[in-house]
């Protein structure tokens, strides 16, 4: 069974709701760990791949962890995947009738619930930092927030939508997910509908755990890992001069000391004196052989981080790379077309575990469901458009939205109290 099928099995029951949702935070804030466990430090390919099955088998922690440390300590990666994130999370949000998308639908009902949401939701005042953190499934694969509901005119409203820590996380033998709470921090609690949103992006067949794009860096961010080190330290090997200096045979013992001190202190603070029976030589390091592999290994790995992220390597690393006009519009249409996955994605997942319960408890079954979205419109050629529009309604006589027009070349509509532009007679 897919995954996206066993989340609409646990949140999705589309039938009249006949358990509320309860009051109140199920998941409290409790307080920062002093000491976390910097599970990266040390890592292994064996120990990489022990904690990869680990999570396959519900035991997620580790995998969070190692997964947050991995863009904490890679500039490159945390790099892409803010710009991954950002795409979305830097649009503003909106809640569309579901008479502007779906046909047959009864609009002033569909209006009114629309309306509703818009409110509700505008009242919540950290419900974009949730969006933000919901934004990290791209990436782990699952973000989990919880609707905090209160008893207000005799009814449940919704207050508050708050995040969920990746560390109360886990799963039960068939991959389904539970949230870990104080009172089962073990086990853990079946979400309940309504009650907690589940955000999934990169649905696969199988666990969960293994659809993540952090998943699929993981060996990228080792083996750079390995490069970065030994990088460092053949630089501080071979970095500087190799100092050799020559005695006499009939130096002593102590006298050998003395002059090794001497070329180490040469070595940290560039000055030392020597004797002039001592033969001091400099030899420059790597002179005359070709640099060594480490900086085109790490540009290969972070190439590859931006394929899985970006689909494209063009809009981060630009430095070597060669590539018709051609190429650079295909590669600019996949980062659109990676956007405008990952808004579907979230805005059905808000649709389904916020908006929907919202709306059956408010207004019942029958009502249809809003929708949940990014403003966001491909860049277009605002000349080539608006001779399209003259065209479509000068000649063919076509019935175009006037607002529409003026959103897509960026005009906004004129009030009744603004003085308005006159054309040439």
């Amino acid at each position: 069974m897919k995954w996206t099928h066993r989340i609409a099995n646990v949140w999705r029951r589309y039938e009249p709701i006949t358990r509320r949702p309860q009051p109140g935070q199920v998941v409290p804030d409790r307080p920062l760990d002093r000491w976390p466990t910097y599970i990266s430090d040390g890592l292994t390919p064996t120990r990489l791949a022990a904690i990869l099955r680990a999570a396959d088998d519900g035991e997620v922690e580790e995998a969070m962890a190692l997964f947050e440390q991995m863009e904490a300590k890679d500039a490159h990666l945390h790099c892409i995947a803010s710009i991954r994130r950002l795409a979305v999370t830097g649009l503003p949000w909106r809640v569309r009738s579901a008479a502007d998308v779906l046909e047959g639908v009864d609009r002033t009902a569909a209006d009114e619930a629309a309306d509703y949401c818009r409110q509700v939701l505008a009242r919540i005042e950290r419900f974009d930092e949730t969006l933000q953190h919901l934004a990290l499934a791209v990436g782990r694969n699952i973000a989990l927030a919880e609707n905090v509901w209160d008893v207000r005119d005799g009814g449940l409203t919704l207050v508050d939508v708050v995040p969920v820590s990746f560390d109360r996380i886990a799963f039960d033998d068939v991959g389904r997910p539970r949230v870990l709470t104080d009172a089962q921090p073990h086990q853990g609690i079946e979400p309940a509908y309504g009650k907690f949103v589940a955000h999934a992006p990169h649905a696969i067949s199988g666990h969960p755990m293994r659809g993540g794009l952090l998943r699929v860096s993981a060996l990228a961010y080792l083996g750079k890992h390995f490069v970065m080190k030994d990088w460092l330290v053949f630089c501080e090997l071979f970095g500087m001069p190799l100092r050799v200096a020559r005695y006499e045979p009939s130096a002593t013992a102590e006298e050998k000391r003395e002059l090794l001190t001497m070329l180490k202190t040469l070595g940290s603070d560039a000055a030392a004196i020597f004797s002039k029976a001592v033969e001091l030589n400099l030899v420059e390091a790597g002179q005359g052989k070709a640099p060594p592999p480490y900086e085109s290994v790490c540009r290969f790995l972070n190439q590859e981080l931006a394929k899985a992220w970006l689909g494209q390597t063009m809009t981060v690393e630009t430095l070597r790379q060669a590539g018709t006009v051609g190429v650079a519009q295909m590669q600019d249409d996949i980062r659109h077309e990676l956007r405008e996955d990952d808004i579907a994605k979230e805005g059905r997942t808000i649709r389904r575990d916020v908006l929907e319960p919202l709306v059956r408890l408010e207004f019942g079954p029958d009502v249809p469901v809003p929708f949940f979205g990014r403003v966001y419109q491909r860049p277009r050629d605002v000349r080539v458009l608006a001779e399209v529009l003259r065209i479509a309604v000068n000649d063919l006589r076509m019935p175009v939205s006037a607002r529409w027009a003026h959103e897509a070349l960026g005009i906004p509509m004129a009030d009744g109290q603004e003085s308005r532009l006159k054309g040439v007679e």
